[in-house]
């Protein structure tokens, strides 16, 4: 590898909007972080999306074209007292940003330590982090940040990403890298740019300049340098993966053996809890609404028990769910309206189920011919509840399992034809 022995991914960095790649509704002329910059008015900010998307190069990007004095920390090792000799730098220096890595880890007392710099502009906070910033992130600091959702990365940014690399690069260069088939490297990536440029490198060490590299190849070279590979860490979200799968796939031994190594690991076990309540309705749903009740209740004990003794309950949560009869009905249904929605638009609420708190709006007939379904027989009237458009449309069809059997049978005791799945 290059003699300086800093990674690829660190040395073709991008230092400004210009050379960077993805986040096109972010950085594109125009919109918001280009305009940000392009102004000259730097405020605080959140990014949360998968890792590997571009939230520290974007960070470094914002503190340099704004000529700012850049900090940043870690919330897995750092603390208030760190925290606070940032603030204490930049509080000398004027102002500075200040950029936390992973900031859901840091706890309420750490976050609080941040407000009154933020408030009184002596730090620009730039946070980047992989959760819901909503879970994690106190209310006082969160109205002070802008939100921004950063995407994952496409096989073209991906790919444009290795393209430059080459261009930039001269050690890189000096490989001719000769890609023949790219399915291996992105795969084995996940979609993570940051992986993705250390793969390339690892790949180009153990090679011969314009060496054809095929999938193959590729994995041959993964398999027997990936103790380099995973030095950083980097197998984090790939366990989480597993341990998801082999849940959503009823195999307890599995998803204990993935926890087991998630908490070997030092895994935040609030993290693990939470990805737990969302599989809890995304696979399981209907089929066992119990489930979603003990992954919550497991979410919240874990927030009250923590390490060690959490672990016992986090096995209990993840052996029944991975138990559990399986169902993504729900989880369908929500896409498919979705979808409906971005292709139809606004479309009006019927006039019989609207809300008429005023004398005009009943004179305007809202809520006239309404029919409250209590007052018939088995709480139930036939009546269409959606935009006269889409009248009819089914949207969600009950899974094949005992629960929503039952789900099924009754839709179809009550609508007859229109719920005849």
């Amino acid at each position: 590898m290059a003699d300086n022995k800093i990674p690829l991914a660190e040395r073709v960095r991008p230092q400004s909007l210009a050379h960077y790649i993805g986040q096109e509704h972010l950085v594109a002329p125009g919109k918001v972080l280009e305009q940000m910059i392009r102004n000259k008015s730097a405020r605080s900010i959140i990014f949360w999306g998968p890792p590997g998307v571009g939230k520290t190069t974007l960070a470094q990007i914002i503190a340099q074209s704004l000529d700012m004095l850049f900090f940043t920390l870690s919330a897995i090792d750092s603390g208030v007292k760190e925290v606070r000799a940032v603030i204490e730098q930049a509080r000398k220096a004027g102002h500075a940003l200040l950029f936390i890595d992973e900031i859901h880890r840091f706890n309420k007392a750490q976050q609080d330590s941040l407000l009154g710099a933020v408030e009184k502009g002596i730090i620009t906070l730039v946070g980047a982090t992989t959760e819901n910033p909503s879970f994690e992130v106190i209310g006082a600091l969160l109205s002070r940040c802008q939100v921004y959702v950063l995407q994952p990365l496409t096989e073209e940014h991906l790919k444009a990403l290795v393209w430059q690399a080459m261009q930039k690069d001269a050690w890189l260069a000096s490989k001719k890298l000769n890609i023949e088939e790219w399915e291996a490297l992105l795969q084995l990536s996940g979609g993570d740019a940051r992986k993705l440029l250390n793969l390339t490198e690892i790949v180009a060490d153990a090679t011969e300049p314009g060496t054809a590299l095929t999938n193959v190849v590729v994995q041959d070279i993964v398999q027997r340098k990936m103790a380099l590979y995973d030095k950083a860490g980097e197998q984090h979200y790939d366990i989480i993966s597993a341990f998801i799968k082999s849940i959503r796939g009823s195999d307890p031994n599995a998803a204990v053996y993935w926890l087991a190594r998630m908490i070997e690991g030092g895994e935040d076990p609030k993290f693990i809890a939470r990805r737990m309540v969302i599989l809890a309705s995304e696979d399981i749903g209907n089929a066992n609404p119990n489930a979603l009740l003990l992954a919550t209740t497991c979410f919240q004990a874990v927030e009250m028990i923590g390490y060690p003794e959490c672990r016992i309950i986090l096995s209990q949560a993840a052996t029944y769910l991975a138990s559990s009869a399986k169902s993504n009905a729900s989880y369908m249904a929500i896409n498919h309206a979705q979808a409906i929605v971005t292709k139809t638009g606004d479309l009006p609420v019927p006039l019989h189920i609207r809300n008429a708190p005023t004398a005009l709006m009943k004179k305007l007939d809202y809520g006239k011919n309404y029919q409250y379904a209590h007052d018939f027989a088995g709480n139930f009237v036939n009546q269409e509840f959606l935009p006269d458009a889409i009248a009819g449309t089914k949207l969600y069809e009950p899974g094949n399992n005992a629960s929503e059997a039952r789900l099924r049978d009754y839709l179809k005791h009550c609508w007859k034809d229109k719920y005849n799945y």
